[in-house]
């Protein structure tokens, strides 16, 4: 679930984003302040908007909204308050963190990418990298599939070539970060990192 609101350029409204639908397949069902978007072929909800969002739910934010329980219980208020019973559920566990890369072999159909396994605590993502100066050994940042860059991009699973990728190994320009080098190359962390912590921004 991605939150979207950006009061000056969209006005007082909520975007919530579940899934992806191609814009000819997209219909809407109207409740009082609550549009919910749905998948016309396969009935999937794919979002809701939450006009008059002010009224329900408060952030300061602009751009991507950091969803937490307090603001999950306020949204699923909203869509009972408006005549909708689905309940919206989330994933609160970081999306930005601590990746120590296991192994790296070239891919098969790219000769500029790399299929990495990179271990982010309990488990090991598989992610295809194009950077330059990925290499086995190394502490990085990992963006997980749910992700929401700095630029907007959300990360999703994806087939690279051919290959699955689950998750982006970021560079310190993609996370925005200041005095990010201009040239390309993922940023590599110092070994005092544990794989799997949270990557904070400092």
């Amino acid at each position: 679930m991605n939150v979207f609101y950006n009061r000056q350029g969209v006005g007082d409204v909520l975007l919530i984003t579940l899934a992806s639908i191609p814009a000819d397949v997209r219909t809407f069902e109207r409740k009082e302040d609550v549009a919910k978007i749905v998948n016309s072929e396969t009935g999937e909800t794919a979002g809701y908007n939450l006009f008059n969002a002010s009224a329900y739910i408060q952030t300061a934010e602009t751009g991507p909204v950091e969803m937490n329980a307090e603001k999950l219980v306020a949204l699923n208020e909203a869509l009972r308050k408006n005549g909708f019973s689905e309940e919206l559920t989330a994933d609160f566990s970081p999306k930005f963190v601590v990746g120590f890369v296991e192994s790296k072999e070239k891919h098969p159909n790219a000769d500029k990418l790399n299929i990495c396994q990179v271990q982010v605590g309990e488990e090991t993502l598989q992610i295809v990298c194009g950077a330059p100066n990925v290499d086995q050994g190394q502490k990085v940042v990992v963006a997980k599939v749910g992700a929401v860059m700095p630029s907007g991009m959300v990360i999703k699973d994806a087939e690279l070539r051919g290959v699955p990728s689950s998750g982006m190994i970021c560079s310190a320009k993609e996370l925005n970060l200041k005095d990010a080098p201009q040239e390309k190359g993922i940023l590599v962390l110092e070994d005092s990192y544990e794989a799997g912590e949270p990557f904070i921004q400092s």
